[in-house]
C-alpha cells in the first residue's frame, strides 16, 4: 500500500475516493541521492511540501561552529510540514539520510487537497499533532533521559513508526542511519554513542547489522527507556 495512505489510515478511516486522490498525489517521485538538501534550507522561502515514499530523510539545524542537531527523521509516508509554506522563511533544513524517492507537492496543491477533501484534511491535522508530540518527546529524550535511555527510546519509536507503515518484519526493521547521525540525534558524542550501542548489544537487547536493526526484547527495551507509544496516537494501527 502507498505509505502515505497507510500512515493516514492509522489515524482515521479514509474512503476509497480519498485514497485515490492520495495515490495520484504520490505519482512521479524524484529519486534523490543520500545526504542531499531537499531545496529546503534554513533561511529559504518555503513554497512546497515534500512526501517521502522510499528512504529516510531528517530535519536538522547546524550551529555556527558546525555542530548539527537532528530533530526528526522522515520515513516513507512522512510529509515535511504540510503548512510550512505559510511562513516567509525556513528555520531549519531538511536532507536525505539515504537515497530516497521524494514527491514535491506545490503549496496550492496542498491547499486544494485540504479544502476539497475534509477527511484527508482531518487526517493531516492529526498527523501535524502527532509530529508535534514527537518533537516534545524528543526534547524530553535529550533533556531528561540518560544516554542509554535516549538511544533505546529512539529505537523503540522508530520501530513503532516503521511498523505503522508496514516496513517492519517481526521485530526487525531498516534503521539506515550512521552512528554519526545517531549521535547528532540524541545529543551524544560519537564515542559515547558507540559505547551505548555496544552496551545494548551486550545486554542482548538489539542487533544492528548493515542497516537492519532487530530488537531482541522489546518489553525490556521499552521499560529501560520509559517508552510509551501513546504519543504516536496510532488509534487505528493495522487497519487498511
Amino acid at each position: 500500500m502507498n505509505p502515505l495512505i497507510r500512515k493516514l489510515s492509522n489515524y482515521i478511516d479514509l474512503p476509497q475516493a480519498d485514497r485515490t486522490v492520495l495515490e495520484a498525489l504520490s505519482r512521479k517521485p524524484e529519486h534523490i541521492v543520500a545526504h542531499t538538501d531537499l531545496m529546503i534550507r534554513e533561511g529559504a522561502a518555503p513554497d512546497r511540501v515534500y512526501l517521502v515514499l522510499t528512504g529516510w530523510a531528517c530535519r536538522y539545524k547546524v550551529l555556527p561552529h558546525g555542530k548539527r542537531q537532528i530533530m526528526d527523521y522522515f520515513i516513507p509516508g512522512d510529509l515535511s510540514d504540510q503548512r510550512i509554506f505559510v511562513l516567509t522563511r525556513m528555520d531549519h533544513s531538511i536532507a536525505t539520510l539515504t537515497a530516497a524517492s521524494v514527491v514535491t507537492i506545490p503549496a496550492q496543491t496542498m491547499i486544494d487537497l485540504t479544502d476539497g477533501h475534509p477527511r484527508i484534511a482531518q487526517a493531516l491535522w492529526w498527523n501535524t499533532l502527532v509530529d508535534e508530540a514527537v518533537t516534545r518527546e524528543w526534547v524530553v529524550n535529550v533533556g531528561q533521559r540518560k544516554a542509554l535511555e535516549r538511544v533505546a527510546h529512539l529505537i523503540c519509536e522508530m520501530f513503532v513508526r516503521t511498523r505503522a507503515v508496514g516496513l517492519s518484519d517481526g521485530l526487525s526493521f531498516d534503521f539506515p542511519v550512521t552512528q554519526t547521525d545517531l549521535a547528532d540525534t540524541v545529543g551524544l558524542t560519537l564515542v559515547h554513542t558507540n559505547r551505548i550501542l555496544q552496551n545494548l548489544r551486550a545486554e542482548r537487547l538489539i542487533t544492528w547489522t548493515r542497516h537492519k536493526l532487530t530488537i531482541l526484547d522489546f518489553d525490556r527495551l521499552a521499560t529501560l527507556s520509559m517508552f510509551n507509544p501513546q504519543y504516536l496516537h496510532l488509534e487505528h494501527e493495522g487497519r487498511d
